[in-house]
């Protein structure tokens, strides 16, 4: 009797929902969220709204595999990376001008192998191969000239021998944009040149003297049987080993040799991308080697870096900051010599011979856009990335790799936090970043540098972007920060640039300077342009572009008088005002004709998707089931443009992750200005794609796909008739319809290249099914005018 009054009391209690949270008060209890993550703890307390209060909480978060999405997307990427940069080296060869032709522009013509939309040309390149042939001197043809005569000529004719050196070393400077690595000891072709220490000395001695007649200097680097400070620790158990060939018994050694800069405008610069995940260290590790001094583990070296109220007070980089490093000739790091002094930029720049530049981009997932738009406009030549080692590769860091390495852009990693971090942490960290490097969707090689002769052996060798350097640091202790510094000075230069083609300037920030006026700052990508030149800027948003004049020209804050191909900069325009200039703008000289660039708003693009990244460690991207249709719109990133764009055209019904598509896109707010080559990302909640521009403006005469529009063409009157009853604008005027029946009933013209590329997709939101990627239904082409680009369909 007693158990039922306690259970009638209980249900009497129990009366409605909430009394159910009330009765299970200092209970453990179970929360189930999205995301398949699941809190377990003790109910402390709660309100009418269901908000809880926790105590000692466990958080477990269940992931699901998908072996076979998986790799389909991994081979994917891995692909697309060896795609791009093919169809980029034929579509824009060096000298090549940026499309400039009048009307729908497509890239040159290349004989098709198949009718197929996935293997329409085939490409015999092995330009990477090729490379390191050179690079290694292991080319048929070998050098008349023998290195060993030049360098230990003692003879009458010692004086001509140098002269021929320092030719030798004239080309190689060249090649090297003003720094060369010498191999003092070794042919051009690799063979040793067997030098006895007395001869090294001598031979040491010839080739100072002929970066003198140059005006270089030389840094010797790391030392084999020569003895003295730089003397590798390897080299007498090498000699001394029973089994040492001729070669490990010889003296030799690596010398980095660098030109003085006469002027500002001659230092070598190389930007480098500072990515990874939220609380990685990357503004820490920045501030720790441009100041030179080290963390106290509160954030104390990052300070300098941020450049917002709230960016101090969260210990969080929401935008794109932009921090240098100096070396001088000698190879020495341009620091103060007073203790916590932090030079200008001014100074590093007229003291150093090379300058690093990096690029302080965002690691929160919300600052994204930002952080692509960083990766995509300062036209970095390298990309570090960040991982902490308490943490290991999470979050962003996945998205920043993929990105990095889709865009083909040589990757480093630096593991920080290892004074905090347990060793058997670092060790996972380690582990699991091996394994995401070394997958098929990155096919990288890393290479933990432990100590000096590994860093100069891994710079020096870097002819192929397999390699992938991995540190080790601590911005606190500063454990092999010495080897940071190194690897950074001795880096080659990377990248192609031409400055005989005509100038393009790209803008990536806007500034107001008081007694100044207008100041834009960017990249040159080709051509060279003085102060004082007559040049045109735009488009605007009707796509014209305003004649102004460069007023003035500086490099890293101070004046120069003239700006090359590669080197980034900030120029000064006459008679505009702030308002009329933004990002993505381009500044190009005045046509001899007198007529203006052209822009576009309708362009054709080739890629394939990038799924956003996986939650296990040992893949590095993961796939997600959606499709994309004519008029999709997501944010399309060219370079320093970044707008809005919508689909108008695809060659199928429509794609997946996965897959390769050619796909007309059209801008939604104004006309830009494209080249053919560019590469481009377009990202929409989680939905990545890349690709790259392979045709300049849109006929909707020509669809993409002739095949897929005649069988789609009953749907289109009636939709077109709907239109004319009143019904719903879905963007498709009676001209589009009579356009398309048109170029159905005839036999469509080849275009003059179409190539194989694609654009997919990935669940816009894997937490909430109700918020799904927004695609149209299927239907033909616009007719080019804004209707067609009126809005995406809700799902």
């Amino acid at each position: 009797m007693a158990d039922v009054d306690d259970a009638a009391a209980a249900s009497a209690s129990a009366s409605e929902p909430l009394d159910l949270v009330r009765l299970c008060l200092d209970e453990v209890v179970f929360v189930k969220l999205r995301g398949e993550r699941e809190l377990k703890g003790r109910l402390h307390a709660y309100d009418s709204h269901c908000n809880l209060v926790l105590g000692d909480v466990e958080e477990t978060i269940y992931v699901v595999q998908d072996e076979d999405d998986e790799e389909e997307s991994v081979k994917a990427l891995s692909e697309f990376a060896d795609y791009v940069e093919k169809q980029q080296q034929l579509r824009r060869p060096p000298g090549a001008a940026a499309g400039a032709t009048a009307g729908t522009t497509t890239a040159a013509a290349v004989a098709p192998t198949t009718s197929g939309s996935n293997h329409l040309f085939t490409i015999e390149d092995h330009a990477e191969l090729d490379s390191i042939i050179d690079a290694l001197g292991l080319a048929d043809s070998v050098p008349s000239l023998s290195l060993r005569h030049v360098l230990v000529d003692e003879s009458d004719q010692g004086e001509d021998s140098l002269l021929q050196l320092v030719d030798v070393l004239r080309g190689r400077l060249r090649e090297g944009h003003g720094e060369t690595l010498f191999d003092l000891g070794q042919e051009d072709h690799g063979e040793s040149m067997r030098l006895t220490p007395a001869e090294w000395r001598t031979a040491w001695a010839r080739l100072q003297r002929a970066a003198a007649a140059l005006s270089a200097e030389c840094r010797l680097l790391m030392t084999w049987n020569v003895g003295g400070d730089e003397e590798s620790a390897s080299a007498a158990a090498a000699a001394a080993a029973a089994t040492a060939t001729d070669r490990a018994k010889s003296a030799s050694a690596k010398v980095m040799i660098r030109i003085r800069p006469p002027t500002v405008q001659d230092v070598i610069e190389t930007r480098i991308a500072v990515v990874g995940n939220v609380d990685a260290g990357k503004s820490t590790m920045l501030g720790v080697l441009v100041k030179g001094n080290l963390d106290d583990g509160r954030g104390k070296a990052r300070i300098n870096l941020f450049r917002h109220k709230h960016e101090l007070e969260s210990g969080r980089t929401s935008s794109v900051g932009m921090e240098i490093m100096g070396f001088d000739a000698r190879g020495e790091v341009v620091a103060s010599t007073v203790p916590g002094r932090k030079l200008s930029w001014e100074e590093i720049g007229r003291r150093a011979a090379k300058v690093i530049t990096f690029t302080d981009l965002a690691g929160h997932e919300r600052y994204l856009r930002t952080t692509v738009f960083g990766l995509l406009s300062s036209s970095p030549n390298y990309c570090l990335l960040m991982v902490a080692a308490n943490n290991g590769l999470i979050g962003m860091s996945k998205e920043h790799l993929g990105i990095a390495l889709a865009l083909n852009v040589p990757v480093m990693v630096v593991i920080t936090k290892i004074d905090i971090c347990p060793p058997h942490i670092l060790q996972q960290t380690i582990k699991q970043l091996t394994m995401i490097l070394k997958s098929p969707g990155a096919r990288k090689i890393p290479i933990f540098i432990k100590t000096k002769e590994e860093c100069i052996n891994t710079a020096t060798q870097v002819v192929s972007q397999r390699i992938c350097p991995v540190f080790q640091v601590s911005n606190v202790t500063g454990e092999s920060l010495d080897l940071v510094r190194i690897f950074l000075n001795i880096l080659p230069h990377h990248g192609y640039y031409d400055e005989r083609a005509a100038f393009e300037f790209h803008i990536n920030d806007t500034f107001s300077v008081p007694f100044v006026g207008t100041v834009v700052s960017g990249v040159v990508k080709s051509g060279i342009v003085h102060a004082g030149d007559s040049v045109l800027v735009g488009p605007d948003s009707l796509g014209q572009f305003a004649s102004t004049t460069i007023r003035t020209i500086e490099r890293k804050r101070i004046p120069v008088p003239l700006c090359c191909a590669g080197q980034s900069a900030s120029f000064a325009l006459k008679k505009v005002r702030r308002k009329d200039v933004r990002k993505g703008m381009v500044v190009l000289p005045k046509a001899a004709d007198g007529l203006p660039p052209k822009v576009y708003r309708e362009f054709i693009a080739e890629g394939i998707s990038i799924p956003p990244p996986c939650r296990q460690r040992k893949l590095l991207i993961l796939s997600h089931a959606t499709t994309i249709k004519i008029k999709y719109q997501a944010m399309l990133h060219v370079g320093a443009v970044s707008q809005t764009c919508a689909i108008i055209d695809l060659d199928r019904a429509y794609v997946r992750t996965g897959d390769r598509a050619t796909v007309a896109f059209r801008f939604v707010q104004r006309p830009e200005y494209l080249a053919l080559g560019d590469r481009l990302l377009f990202r929409e909640g989680r939905t990545k794609g890349l690709g790259i521009v392979c045709g300049l403006g849109y006929d909707p005469a020509r669809p993409l796909d002739p095949d897929w529009l005649a069988s789609s063409l009953p749907d289109a009157e009636a939709e077109a008739e709907a239109e004319a009853g009143g019904g719903v604008d879905v963007g498709v005027g009676s001209g589009a319809v009579d356009a398309a029946v048109a170029a159905a009933a005839a036999p469509a013209a080849p275009a003059a290249a179409t190539v194989d590329a694609g654009v997919a997709s990935a669940a816009a939101a894997a937490d909430d099914p109700a918020a799904a990627v927004p695609t149209g239904r299927q239907g033909p082409p616009g007719d080019g005018g804004d209707d067609a680009t009126a809005g995406a369909a809700t799902a």
